[in-house]
């Protein structure tokens, strides 16, 4: 008991009313794995930042979720060379058939696996796989992801890759124990806006970075309350807990250009929620016409806008907000400021230099100069090709090209855990009066010599694309 206080007092867990008598999050904490690694003192048993897995000519892939993400990353797949889609898995047999029948008219000819909730386990088993492509609901991602590289698959995940703090460190413990990589599918870290601005911060344009800030603010208020848009309604159940429950997609993008986890670290965070001023009124208002409703009409709902800030190891700062609720337009901010320039990429993508954004002429002529070389091979092709304007290909072509070249990934198993422990930091900094919390170093330390992320193609770029 002695050890656990002081670690509590070392990294500013303690007096923060998580940990007493009656707390609802003092059970959770109690249950994650020994406090030593979660100290500066942690040691890494293989450092998966930079690790290039050997090469592979054919991916082999097995898709599990079939639901909402799943088709679309079944046809993505289905258009790059040097993948065999052998496997697919879905709770519900017709959802497995619906995505084979998709692929009708292509070399691929996966087998089905469904009907129970573990027939996933089937799949991975298959000696035949090398990769696992996830796209479940959430509580599934982590048992999933770890069961792939027990048995010696690499896995990539849909966002958030966990849900709690004990789910990142099986993550990262599991990745560096089997050498094998789990890449968080942020999809977002692959918008042609974003990569700009990733090559710009590279290359000095902005100066010394100091500020950046990231969002996910889209009024799912209808689709929450949908009864055929998520099974279970597990979607609607998430948003029981308060804090910033989906922080990926703004994080990701500003992350690497903070060179966060590669050259600085998080170093603490504070969250605020509003309250919530729609979630529960519409459970209710639905209740009276719908006894489906009933029980989530009782239930408390997670405030319709949550602002986290984290400050860096090197003093830069970091805003993340959360709203799914209000009546607004869609944002994820990506908002870049630093000592000799600004971008940012809502409402308008914008840049400047001073007090002026530039001018429709210099846009161009910056799109001409930072354009990354992903996006001159396939940025068209994926286009055409689609998916959030085509960052999802981006995203899955860049993984099988690395993967099919020997090369290390651009999103890490630090990075998953990182970006998503987000959300179980936020919940506890919000139901202590926005306390600041310390952020885990999932690196042991390592943070400090690794090399910022490279976008490049150097050594890749050599996977086709079938139109």
């Amino acid at each position: 008991m002695n050890r656990r206080r002081e670690f509590l007092k070392s990294t500013g867990l303690a007096g923060l009313g998580l940990f007493g008598a009656g707390s609802a999050l003092a059970g959770e904490f109690q249950s994650l794995p020994l406090e030593a690694k979660y100290g500066a003192s942690r040691v890494q048993s293989f450092n998966m930042c930079g690790f290039a897995a050997p090469k592979i000519d054919t991916v082999r892939v097995g898709v599990v979720g079939l639901g909402q993400r799943g088709p679309g990353a079944v046809t993505r797949l289905s258009k790059i060379e040097g993948v065999e889609i052998k496997a697919l898995c879905d709770l519900r047999p017709e959802m497995a058939e619906k995505a084979k029948k998709s692929l009708e008219g292509t070399p691929h000819n996966p087998e089905l696996y469904s009907g129970s909730v573990y027939a996933w386990k089937k799949m991975v088993d298959r000696p035949d796989l090398d990769l696992i492509y996830i796209a479940t609901p959430w509580d599934w991602h982590v048992p999933m992801a770890v069961y792939a590289m027990e048995a010696g698959k690499h896995a990539a995940v849909e966002v958030p890759a966990a849900r709690t703090l004990e789910e990142c460190w099986q993550l990262v413990e599991t990745s560096e124990r089997t050498k094998k990589h789990c890449m968080q599918l942020e999809n977002c870290c692959y918008d042609f806006f974003e990569l700009m601005t990733l090559k710009m911060a590279r290359e000095g344009f902005f100066g010394d970075v100091l500020h950046v800030e990231g969002a996910y603010i889209h009024d799912l208020l209808a689709l929450n309350f949908n009864k055929d848009g998520y099974q279970d309604m597990w979607r609607l159940k998430e948003n029981f807990r308060n804090g910033n429950l989906y922080p990926t997609h703004g994080l990701g993008p500003i992350c690497q250009i903070l060179d966060i986890n590669r050259g600085d670290q998080m170093d603490y965070l504070t969250s605020l929620s509003s309250n919530d001023f729609q979630m529960k009124a519409k459970a209710q208002e639905l209740a009276e016409t719908d006894p489906f409703f009933g029980s989530f009409a009782s239930k408390s709902y997670r405030g319709n806008m949550n602002t986290t800030v984290v400050k860096t190891k090197h003093g830069k700062s970091i805003m993340i907000q959360h709203d799914v609720t209000s009546p607004r337009p869609y944002s994820r901010l990506h908002v870049v400021s630093g000592t000799e320039g600004y971008a940012q990429k809502y409402p308008e993508q914008k840049v400047a230099k001073g007090h002026g954004w530039m001018k429709e002429e210099e846009m161009k002529e910056l799109q001409a100069k930072y354009t990354p070389e992903i996006v001159q091979k396939v940025g068209e092709l994926a286009k055409q090709i689609g998916g959030h304007g085509g960052m999802d290909f981006m995203m899955d072509w860049r993984l099988i090209d690395c993967l099919r070249n020997g090369l290390p990934l651009d999103q890490d198993v630090y990075d998953a855990a990182l970006w998503s422990c987000i959300t179980p930091l936020s919940e506890w900094s919000v139901a202590n009066r926005s306390n600041s919390i310390d952020v885990p170093d999932f690196t042991g330390g390592s943070w400090k010599t690794n090399k910022p992320v490279a976008i490049t193609l150097e050594g890749g770029g050599t996977t086709k694309v079938r139109v």
